[in-house]
C-alpha cells in the first residue's frame, strides 16, 4: 500500500463524536416535539451565517483527523514497505506545496525576498548585503519590480472568478432544491431568497458562503506561487500552520466539553433534586475545585504527564502519538476543572424544578426517582445544557491558546494557535517586527470564536422559553401599544383593546 492508515487517540473520539451527532440528528428528525426548537435556530440570519463558517472550519478539522503514514520509496531486505515515521493527514495532502515550500527564514505576506538583509556574493566576487529571493515565492517572476504587481492582481482576478463561479453553481443547485421541494418555478424560489420571504434565511448563507468562497479562491490562487500569511524563523508557510492549528482548537472545544458534560450533569441534578447531605457533598466538592487555581492544576498535571511521556518513550513509535497523547490528557484535565459552574447552574433549575406540580404529582403516584429524573429532570435543564456547551466552547479554545503561551498547554511539536501566539511573543519583539504570525493566529482563532458565540446566541433566543416569552411580549407591545392594552378581567390576561373575547 501506498500508505499506513493510523488512528489516534484524538482521531478516535472524534469519529465516535461525529457518529454521535448523525445518530442524534436523525433521531430529532424523527421526533416533531425535538425539531421545533431546532427549526427557529434555522430563522436566525446572524446563527445561519456563523453556521457556515462553523462547517467551514468544522471540514478543516476533519480533513486534518484522517492520519496516514506515506510509504518510502526503498523496501527492506526481504521485501516489506517501509513506511515513514512522519504522519500527515488529508489536509497535509491538499496542502502539499504549503507544507514542502519551506524558505530558509522570514519573509513578509505575499513577497518576493527575505524580509531582512544577508550577505550575497555579487557576479563580480565581491559580498554585497541585500535581500535575497525567496527560493519558492514569487520564484516565477523574472523581474519581480516589474512584473510584481500584475501577476499579484491577475491571480486574484482569477481566484475571484474561480470562487464566484463555484458559488454561482451551488446558488443554482440550491434554487433547483428548493423549487422542486416547494413545488415552486425556478424565478418564484430566487425571488423568495431575494425578497428574504424565505423560512431559512438562505440569503445570509449564500451572501456568507460567497464571501468564503471568494477569498478561499484568491487565496488559492495566490498560494500556488506565493507565501499569501509569509513565513517564520524557520521558514514554514504561516497560512499552512494556521489551517493545522484549526483541529486542535476543535478537538479541544469538543472533546473537554464531552469530558465536562458527564460530571455537571449527574452531579448538578443530583444536587438540586435529592438536596439534604448528598447537595452537601457536591457543594464542598465543587467548591473545592474551584478554591485551586485551574492554571496552576492543570501545569502539574501536564508536567506530569510530561514526565511520564519522557520516561516511557518506547510506547510511542512516532513523534504525533506521542503529541496525541498529551492532547487527550489535556482535554481530560480541562474537563475536570470547567465542570462547575454548569454543575451549578442546573443545580439550581433541578431545586426549582423538583418543586413544581408535575414532579410532586409524580411523586404521589410512586415514580421512582431515576424515571423522574430522566422522564421530566432532564428535558427541562437541556437548554441550558445545550447553550452553556456552545458558549463554554470558546472558552476552551481560547485557554488552549492562554495554556500554550505559558508553556502548559499542547506539544511544541504540535502547531496550535496558542504555538503560533507563543513563538509570536519573541517576533514582535525583534527589529524589523514580525507581525504576520500573530495577525495571521488571531484573526482565524478570532473568527472562530466569534463564529461560535453568534450560533450560541442564535442557539439560547431558539431553545430558552424565557427569551422566546419576553420576545413574544416585545413584539405584542410593539404591535398594538401600551396604551391599547386592557386587562382582561375574567382571565386576568392582557388583551388588545376593543377586541371581543365573547364566544
Amino acid at each position: 500500500m501506498p500508505f499506513s492508515p493510523i488512528i489516534l487517540w484524538t482521531d478516535a473520539l472524534v469519529y465516535l463524536f461525529v457518529l454521535t451527532v448523525f445518530f442524534w440528528v436523525w433521531y430529532v428528525r424523527r421526533n416533531e416535539h425535538l425539531l421545533m426548537p431546532w427549526k427557529r435556530v434555522g430563522h436566525s440570519a446572524s446563527g445561519m451565517s456563523a453556521l457556515t463558517v462553523l462547517l467551514f472550519f468544522l471540514l478543516a478539522g476533519l480533513l486534518d483527523t484522517v492520519h496516514f503514514r506515506p510509504a518510502l520509496d526503498h523496501k527492506s531486505p526481504s521485501g516489506e514497505t517501509i513506511y515513514s515515521v512522519e504522519v500527515l493527514s488529508l489536509l497535509d495532502l491538499i496542502l502539499t506545496p504549503l507544507r514542502t515550500n519551506v524558505e530558509k527564514t522570514y519573509s513578509a505576506p505575499l513577497a518576493t525576498h527575505l524580509y531582512a538583509k544577508e550577505t550575497i556574493e555579487s557576479p563580480d566576487g565581491g559580498q554585497v548585503r541585500a535581500f535575497a529571493r525567496l527560493e519558492f515565492g514569487g520564484s516565477h517572476l523574472q523581474d519581480p519590480e516589474k512584473e510584481y504587481f500584475p501577476d499579484i492582481l491577475g491571480r486574484i482576478v482569477k481566484g475571484l472568478a474561480c470562487g464566484f463561479l463555484v458559488w454561482l453553481g451551488m446558488a443554482i443547485c440550491l434554487i433547483s432544491y428548493l423549487s422542486r421541494r416547494h413545488q415552486q418555478n425556478f424565478l418564484q424560489s430566487m425571488s423568495a431568497i431575494w425578497r428574504r420571504t424565505s423560512e431559512i434565511p438562505w440569503y445570509a448563507i449564500l451572501i456568507t458562503l460567497l464571501i468564503l468562497l471568494l477569498l478561499i479562491g484568491s487565496s488559492a490562487m495566490l498560494a500556488a506561487h506565493y507565501h499569501v500569511l509569509g513565513t517564520d524563523k524557520v521558514g514554514q508557510d504561516v497560512l499552512y500552520q494556521s489551517l493545522k492549528s484549526i483541529r486542535v482548537a476543535l478537538v479541544i472545544g469538543t472533546l473537554t466539553t464531552l469530558i465536562m458534560l458527564p460530571f455537571a450533569l449527574l452531579l448538578g441534578i443530583m444536587a438540586g433534586y435529592f438536596r439534604g447531605w448528598v447537595d452537601d457533598v457536591i457543594q464542598y466538592i465543587y467548591t473545592t475545585l474551584n478554591s485551586i487555581p485551574s492554571v496552576l492544576l492543570i501545569a502539574a498535571a501536564v508536567l506530569m504527564m510530561q514526565v511520564y511521556i519522557e520516561t516511557h518513550a518506547e510506547l510511542f513509535e512516532t513523534i504525533a502519538s506521542r503529541a496525541d497523547l498529551r492532547l487527550l490528557f489535556l482535554c481530560m484535565i480541562l474537563g475536570v476543572t470547567s465542570w462547575t459552574s454548569l454543575c451549578r447552574l442546573l443545580r439550581g433549575e433541578a431545586l426549582k424544578l423538583r418543586e413544581l406540580e408535575y414532579i410532586q404529582a409524580a411523586h404521589a403516584f410512586g415514580v421512582s426517582h431515576w424515571r423522574i429524573i430522566s422522564r421530566h429532570i432532564l428535558p427541562n435543564v437541556m437548554h441550558i445544557v445545550l447553550i452553556a456547551t456552545v458558549m463554554d466552547f470558546s472558552g476552551l479554545v481560547l485557554a488552549e491558546a492562554v495554556l500554550s503561551y505559558v508553556g502548559v498547554g499542547v506539544d511544541p511539536s504540535m502547531i496550535s494557535f496558542g504555538t503560533m501566539i507563543n513563538a509570536a511573543r519573541l517576533e514582535m519583539a525583534r527589529e524589523p517586527m514580525v507581525w504576520w504570525a500573530l495577525l495571521a493566529a488571531f484573526g482565524f482563532m478570532f473568527t472562530l470564536v466569534l463564529s461560535a458565540n453568534l450560533f450560541a446566541d442564535a442557539v439560547q433566543n431558539a431553545l430558552d422559553p424565557r427569551t422566546r416569552t419576553l420576545k413574544l411580549s416585545s413584539r405584542f407591545f410593539q404591535r398594538y401599544g401600551k396604551d391599547e392594552i386592557s386587562p382582561n378581567k375574567t382571565s386576568g390576561s392582557m388583551t388588545p383593546a376593543g377586541s371581543s373575547n365573547s364566544k
